[in-house]
């Protein structure tokens, strides 16, 4: 009979989160993790198996969760659609200025590293940005029914055009562009947004 874990599995993923993000995937190594998490190294692949393992269980709670984050900031009443969606912008702006470590967002940065070679990372990187281009795709199409963007528009491509912005607004955030051009990064790009009439 198998003995019952005796950690927080929770607190050990954090950590193991922590460490991924700070350092990246290279850059972290099951000692660097047995040590942030006060377990040994055969606890831990015994608990999560390799390293890649414990990365992808890390990968995809994080992911999950800024999806579940997208979907909750953005439903609602369709007469609310477009102020959701120009909130959404500029806390995204404000988020990644208020990020003083430029540490950025663990699916781009996981995405950068590993890409080349992980396909399993590609996968749920590209389901993840997937799930949230939809999710302001149908909140684009909410505005459109309640005439605040114009109809004609392409919803889904509109929606691929605001998750570019705000990838791109992360990005020149981890560069060290101060608030204020992040800011008008976002304003900008609501300004751009086809209105209705």
């Amino acid at each position: 009979m198998a003995r019952p874990r005796e950690f927080d599995e929770g607190a050990v993923l954090d950590a193991a989160r922590d460490q991924f993000w700070s350092k990246g995937y290279a850059g972290t190594s099951m000692d660097a993790i047995a040590s942030a998490t006060g377990l040994g190294k055969g606890s831990l692949y015994g608990a999560f198996g390799s390293k890649q393992q414990l990365f992808l269980q890390v990968f995809d709670t994080y992911c999950a969760r800024i999806a579940d984050d997208v979907a909750s900031n953005l439903s609602g009443p369709d007469d609310e659609a477009f102020g959701r969606l120009c909130a959404h912008i500029r806390a995204a702006a404000a988020g990644v200025a208020a990020d003083q470590r430029h540490r950025g967002c663990l699916l781009a940065k996981g995405a950068a590293e590993l890409s080349e070679h992980d396909p399993d990372v590609v996968y749920r990187s590209r389901q993840t940005l997937e799930r949230i281009a939809a999710t302001l795709a149908e909140d684009i199409r909410a505005a459109q029914r309640h005439g605040d963007l114009d109809p004609a528009a392409d919803a889904d491509q509109l929606a691929t055009l605001v998750l570019a912005v705000l990838r791109g607004i992360e990005a020149l955030g981890k560069a060290g562009v101060d608030a204020d051009r992040l800011e008008d990064v976002a304003d900008t790009a609501i300004d751009l947004l086809p209105r209705a009439g």
